[in-house]
């Protein structure tokens, strides 16, 4: 393989470069929380507390960080309603919502490993 296919071949996120699509995705989805976020605003819209309720074993600052990321990388939306109390809501986006079937795959597979 010559050194254009290798260059042509290279996908970049964040300004670095993978050699494999697995990799980016897991990248993207691949933080401690994120593809469980993603999980559960598949099912409903959610509130940051409600979101804090699910992910009780984790800090304030980790579920805002994880939810910035995926917001920034288009997966998710954050809504603010300007009223007082603050009204925060989160939900997928059409990107967000193309990883679901994959992360719901995942969910499977783990009841068939730990069953099998």
């Amino acid at each position: 393989m010559g050194q254009e296919e290798t260059a042509r071949d290279l996908l970049v996120y964040r300004e670095k470069e993978y050699k494999c699509g697995i990799d980016v995705t897991l990248a993207v989805v691949g933080g401690k929380w994120k593809a469980s976020i993603i999980w559960h605003l598949a099912q409903e819209t959610m509130r940051f507390s409600d979101l804090q309720r699910q992910f009780s074993d984790t800090t304030r600052k980790m579920l805002t960080q994880q939810l910035r990321e995926l917001e920034t990388d288009g997966l998710v939306h954050r809504e603010v309603y300007p009223q007082v109390p603050p009204k925060v809501e989160y939900s997928l986006t059409d990107k967000g919502r193309s990883i679901f079937p994959i992360i719901d795959q995942m969910c499977e597979w783990a009841k068939v490993y730990l069953n099998g």
